[in-house]
């Protein structure tokens, strides 16, 4: 059969090869009209008897690397909130970057819609020079988030609940931690989740890292949360508001189910990135997914477009130490060579995978031959040469392709 990833990648690969084709399910999503009805009944019902007396809204939103409809949800929670004398004066919304860059005026038109940008007050989180210190979590991580939480007297979350390799899922507090943290509150979470295989946290709500998360952002004061779960082209499935612990653990649990689809393992995988194409940073979700089905000393293939390259905050720092195995980054830790957790988690997080596991081949036109060396995968020019040199390494075994791979969940028995 003719095997095809977005409009560069494709190859003929014999029906007998092909072990499993896996790929999250589509046709599920509700329309606009229903989704907006779905959630006006959930603020009328949770959240119109916790706005009394409350002055100053903040709203978490996330940024243009998920696909929340937000643009959908914040005319309806500004409508709502203004009938209780919330204006949207009162209003400002700071978009929950983490450590991305900030986007584009087309960006936020596109994700917000023209008329929220044009009459709602805007923020991009600076995670290096906007964060207080107010307090610790239980196990001693400090918690540094975005000052505009003391300047407000009600916070609400904004965002999308997928499959994650740092935190199991998106949503919930995550868009406290990273989404509003400080790099040294990031970094300690995304360290402490390098500790931990990708089959341990990757689609299980209840993790040592999801803890600390969902701590850190009840100590800054999140008081409720609206949270989507998108099929893999970002069309809403269904919608969850309220209290953030139990509305989150519920659309969690309704996104694992969504997402998950059962697998046996193979020595070779092919798997994409989409929808988390625009930089490597992003684009290894797809090598998340595809390590649950590689056995191992197998070979993994990337196919992913990566126009902004390696990564636009930390991309420099990917290519000076390159992807390695979890005890390599940690010397470098312990050394004081690596401070940055951040990077030293991200560097584990695909080493694990492509050093300590297999090996990792890339085909993508963003990321160049020689850096792709640098960072430690075998660059290819085309499928058919990706699939040759995997064969080369591990022998002619069956082969499992993953589609939509950024977002996928595949279950092993």
């Amino acid at each position: 059969m003719k095997v095809k990833y977005y409009d560069f990648a494709e190859a003929m690969i014999p029906d007998e090869r092909i072990k499993a084709i896996l790929e999250p399910p589509h046709g599920q999503q509700i329309n606009r009209e229903t989704f907006e009805r779905d959630l006006h009944r959930l603020l009328e019902e949770k959240l119109a008897s916790k706005l009394s007396g409350v002055k100053n809204l903040l709203i978490l939103v996330d940024d243009i690397t998920r696909q929340t409809p937000t643009s959908w949800i914040l005319p309806i929670v500004l409508d709502h909130v203004a009938r209780f004398g919330i204006p949207r004066e009162k209003v400002d919304i700071l978009v929950a970057t983490g450590t991305h860059r900030p986007m584009s005026l087309k960006e936020q038109i596109e994700k917000y819609g023209e008329s929220i940008v044009n009459t709602v007050n805007i923020k991009f989180h600076d995670y290096k020079n906007d964060v207080v210190n107010i307090g610790n979590t239980r196990s001693g991580i400090p918690v540094m988030v975005n000052k505009l939480v003391l300047e407000h007297d009600f916070i609400m979350g904004v965002g999308s609940v997928i499959p994650h390799r740092v935190a199991g899922f998106s949503g919930g507090g995550k868009i406290v931690q990273p989404g509003i943290s400080g790099e040294k509150t990031t970094g300690l979470t995304h360290w402490l989740s390098a500790k931990y295989e990708g089959r341990e946290i990757l689609g299980k709500a209840d993790n040592p890292v999801r803890k600390e998360i969902e701590e850190i952002a009840e100590f800054a004061g999140l008081d409720f949360i609206i949270n989507v779960v998108p099929d893999s082209h970002g069309n809403p499935v269904k919608v969850f508001a309220g209290e953030p612990k139990p509305t989150f653990y519920e659309a969690a649990q309704f996104s694992r189910e969504y997402f998950s689809v059962k697998s046996t393992k193979s020595k070779i995988v092919i798997t994409d990135s989409f929808p988390a194409d625009l930089e490597l940073w992003q684009a290894a979700k797809g090598v998340y997914s595809g390590d649950l089905v590689l056995d191992e000393g197998g070979a993994l293939i990337l196919v992913t477009p990566c126009p902004e390259g390696v990564g636009v905050e930390f991309g420099n720092l990917v290519q000076r130490y390159g992807y390695k195995g979890y005890e390599d980054v940690k010397e470098l830790v312990e050394s004081g060579e690596l401070d940055n957790l951040i990077v030293a988690a991200h560097l584990v997080h695909v080493g694990r995978v492509i050093k300590d596991k297999g090996v990792g081949i890339i085909l993508s036109p963003g990321i160049e031959a020689e850096v792709a060396k640098k960072i430690g995968f075998i660059p290819a020019n085309n499928l058919k040469e990706a699939l040759d040199i995997a064969e080369s390494l591990v022998g002619e075994d069956d082969i499992i392709l993953c589609k939509c791979g950024g977002e996928l969940l595949p279950i092993v028995d």
